[in-house]
This record gives C-alpha cells, structure tokens and sequence, in this order.
C-alpha cells in the first residue's frame, strides 16, 4: 500500500525494512535541538537523559504484536513479549549512548520547560494558569484541581520567585475588597417592568408601599434613575409627582432622594443647605470634602443648571471669612488625586502646618487651607503621621487648638473625612441618631449616597466605635416603611 508523497525523494527518510532511520541528507541536528544520531535519541545536556533507576518493565507488559513497529538499527530495540527493558531500566542499546561531554542536568519535573533562566519564566508560566473571575474571586484556577495551586505556591516560593508570589498574595488580599456597597445590581432589572410595579402600587385606593420598599431596595441607582424616564414614556406622567402625591413624610424624601442620580441629589442636598435662614455647614462640608474631582465638577455643572447660579456663587453669599474661603477652595474639584506619596514633601508640609499653627503666636489659616484642599488624600495621610512624630499631637486637636467656630469645625470634618473616611461617616450617622429627635436628613443623605460606595466598611467602623451594629440603631431610632427602606439600604446586621 503506498501514500501520496511516497516513496520520498533522495535525501528524505527512505523506508528501511522495518523502520524509518534518519539517512543521510535528511534533516540535521541543530545545535541545542534533538540530533538524530544512531540509536535514537540521547539524551542532551539539561534534556531527559535516560538514567539508571528509571521505570522498570514488568511481567505482563504489552506485548509486541505483528505489524508493529520492529526496532530500528541502534534504537530501541523490540524485544520478546512486549517492552521488558533490562534491568534498572531503559539502558541505551548498542551505539545509542549519552553523548561526550557534562553530564546533563536532571529535567524538572512536571513543568514544560520556558526560554531562558528555568525558575522565573516556569513560575511566571505557572502563574498565568490563574485569572481574575467575573465573581470577583481572584483565584479561579484553569486546572480543577487544587493541589496544582499549592504546588505553583510552593515551587514559586523555592525558585527564587519570592517576589512574584508575595505580588500575588497581595494582589489576591486586595481583590477580595472589591465592592464594598451593600446593594448590587438586581439580574435582570428592566425599567419599564419595575414602572408596572410601581404604577400598580400606587394605582387606586391606596398605596402598596411594600412594594416600593422591595423594588427601590434591590435596584442601585444607575438602574433606578431610569425608571423615571421610563415612567414617563409608558404612562406620560411624571413619578416623581405622583410618588409625592401617594407618600408622606420621611420615606417621602428617602424614596425621592433613590430615584435621583447621585450628583443631581447632591446638587439639591447643597442647594436646601445653602438657602432659607441658616446654613447646614456640615452638610457642605461633608459633601465637597468626600467626593472626587470629577463628582465636584459635575455637581457643580447641574447646579449652575438647575438654579441658573454657580456653586461658588451661591457659598460666597451665604458665607465668609476664612470658612468661606475653604468652601471655595474645596468646590474647585482640583484636589491632586494621585496616590503616590512623596515622603520628604510630607515631612515639609508637616512642618508648614506647624509653623502656621503651634510653633508661632496667632495661625495662619491660609496654609493650612492651602494643604488641606490642594493635596491629595493618600500625602495628607501622610503629612498627619508625620505631624504626629514631630509635635508629638494629632492634627485634629491642633485644629481644634488654633480656630474656633465653623471655621474649625469645617477643618477637623476634613480631616477626619481625609484620614478615615468609613470612621467620619459611621460618626454622622451615630450623631444624626443620637439623643432626642433624629436629623433624617443627615441619615438619608447618608445612607443613599453611601449605600453603593462604603456602606460595608461604614458598617464595621459603627459597630467598633460604638459597640453596636447600625442596623441595630436605625431599627430602633425609626420606624414603620421608612425603617425597611433604610435597612434596605444598610444591606444587614453586624
């Protein structure tokens, strides 16, 4: 029986009786590649050479059938009943030695070998078998098994690849963060279902707030905002107007605050704390100084929108002093946002902040609003430690040291925002719950604009400052459909 392309040509592998050899002319050993050389194929240096104490053949092997493959002159040779090497082995046959030359180092094994030095690239290799998963659990190995994940761990570790693995340690500690919001997207939603339910639950005798509460309480923001269009489209009437018309009071203003984007809540948040008699200070404060760059600027796009006036504008009129001008600096949206840290420039603003402050006669409230709204969060972090070992006193009482009235207070709720965020909002919610009546502004305010951010970290911060869960107090501080929507939004117990 023949095949196309055979009989080959001169120069290619002729058949032999019984055996395909390598002849001359045909493919030539390259250096450092496998040369076929009479006897099959030896060993190379850092190959597979064979050695002594290999696998044994054992009675009642596979046994050598007719139409096989006979051996090859000077290879492995057949031999009766199967493949019963001799003794200790598979010892090369006549002519098919190891060649001259160091003797080979032993293969590594289990693991394919990689270009150039074996441990860095083989660990790297080995690595690569492990991907990031769409569950946010980091370790998701291609291979079922999990002992292949220790061994990786284990050869990584002991091949001069400490580095590496400790940068995957890290890399799993910090993936297992993730999200911290204690609402997530609902599978599925779609706007124009949900406005069904909420067109059904206020339709007729009644409200079906319960059904509001499910709803609203297992959608995030970005797919409750488009009920209201939706809404609209389906039924021609606006749902925040008819959601005022059907509802009272706190859940009122909790439901309405949910079906609003976050930079347009915090717009009218500022605008209700800026207008009318008084200023809610805090409410500024806690707004300008915990949102980023890009959240500022678009806060203030959609109130120079809304109210035909800017932000800055609007402060200017309704503050002053130094207070004034660190509201000013803060709605700029300019606050450096990078998160290296530049030690020797911490050590300098540390002593610029006290040299403004404990280390002369009267303070200079420009450097320290020069500092505290210019520099980013991670180097004031860091300018406060360094304050600490200098003055030996925390920057919170400093402040408290050298200013006085909402100038102060606008200073240290920077700070503390600066230095722990979780920690300042677990205190807004301990002091809007705290005594006689409730600030359910603070708390609503709080508790949407967080729900998708921090609230699992706010959480853990109420319960260590205060030795009792935050669902525990707005259980008790609230009630009736106004307290499911709140917990809906806590995620849970601590």
């Amino acid at each position: 029986m023949s095949y196309p392309g055979y009989p080959p040509q001169q120069g290619g592998y002729p058949p032999q009786q019984g055996a395909y050899p390598p002849q001359a002319g045909g493919y030539p050993p390259q250096a450092g590649g496998y040369p076929g050389q009479a006897g099959g194929y030896p060993g190379q240096a850092g190959g597979y050479p064979p050695q002594a104490g290999g696998y044994p053949g054992q009675a009642g092997g596979y046994p050598g059938q007719a139409g096989g493959y006979p051996g090859q002159a000077g290879g492995y040779p057949g031999q009766a009943g199967g493949y019963p090497p001799a003794a200790g082995g598979y010892p090369p046959a006549a002519g098919a030695g190891i060649p001259s030359g160091p003797r080979p180092r032993p293969a590594h094994a289990k693991l394919p070998r990689s270009p150039g030095k074996y441990p860095l690239n083989a660990c790297i290799w080995r690595w690569s078998s492990i991907q990031p998963s769409n569950t946010g659990h980091f370790c998701k190995m291609r291979s079922s098994s999990s002992l292949d994940f220790y061994q990786t761990v284990y050869q990584c570790t002991f091949s001069n690849c400490a580095a590496l693995y400790l940068l995957m340690v890290l890399i799993i500690y910090f993936s297992k963060k993730g999200y911290r919001g204690s609402i997530k997207d609902f599978p599925g939603a779609d706007p124009l279902r949900d406005v069904e339910v909420l067109r059904k639950a206020m339709k007729g005798f009644g409200t079906d707030e319960n059904a509001i509460v499910e709803l609203l309480g297992s959608r995030t923001n970005k797919q409750r905002v488009p009920m209201v269009s939706a809404y609209k489209t389906t039924y021609g009437k606006d749902l925040a107007k008819d959601l005022k018309s059907e509802l009272t009071g706190n859940f009122e203003n909790l439901v309405l605050a949910m079906i609003k984007s976050p930079s347009h809540f915090d717009a009218s948040e500022l605008r209700e704390a800026i207008k009318g008699a008084g200023t809610d200070e805090a409410c500024l404060i806690e707004i300008l100084s915990s949102r980023s760059n890009a959240e500022i600027c678009e806060i203030t796009r959609i109130y120079k929108a809304e109210y035909g006036k800017t932000l800055e504008d609007a402060i200017t009129s309704d503050t002053s002093g130094h207070f004034r001008r660190l509201l000013v600096s803060l709605c700029q949206g300019n606050r450096d946002e990078r998160e290296t840290v530049d030690v020797a420039m911490a050590k300098q603003d540390a002593q610029k902040l006290y040299a403004a402050g404990e280390n002369k006669v009267g303070t200079d409230e420009s450097q320290f609003n020069a500092i505290l709204c210019a520099r980013s969060k991670p180097h004031l972090r860091a300018v406060f430690q360094e304050y600490q070992q200098m003055c030996g006193r925390d920057i919170e009482k400093s402040v408290c040291r050298e200013m006085s009235g909402n100038l102060e207070s606008g200073m240290v709720a920077v700070v503390k925002c600066i230095r722990n965020t979780p920690a300042y909002f677990a205190e807004r919610l301990h002091n809007a719950m705290q005594g006689a009546g409730t600030k359910d502004t603070t708390l609503i305010r709080i508790m949407v604009t967080r729900s998708e951010v921090d609230m699992l970290d706010i959480r853990q911060a109420y319960v260590k400052a205060y030795g009792k869960s935050l669902y525990t107090h707005i259980s008790g501080d609230t009630s009736g459909d106004y307290k499911k929507l709140l917990l809906k939004l806590c995620g849970g117990n601590d």
